[in-house]
């Protein structure tokens, strides 16, 4: 398999928000927020079929 790129000369990197600690704080919080959230979520589920469970 050969690679379509025959030369790295003038090549450049970009970054989309690496750079801009307010983005990575947004993407972290955000992140952070669904992880909780799922994590909340299943303890509920969870909390709920098993007191239906002791019930029946």
């Amino acid at each position: 398999m050969s690679s379509p790129i025959t030369s790295w000369e003038g090549a450049t990197t970009y970054f989309t928000f690496a750079d801009n600690p307010l983005a990575m704080a947004v993407c972290l919080a955000a992140a952070v927020g669904v992880f909780v959230y799922l994590n909340v979520s299943i303890i509920r589920h969870e909390k709920a079929v098993f007191d239906k469970h002791l019930s029946d």
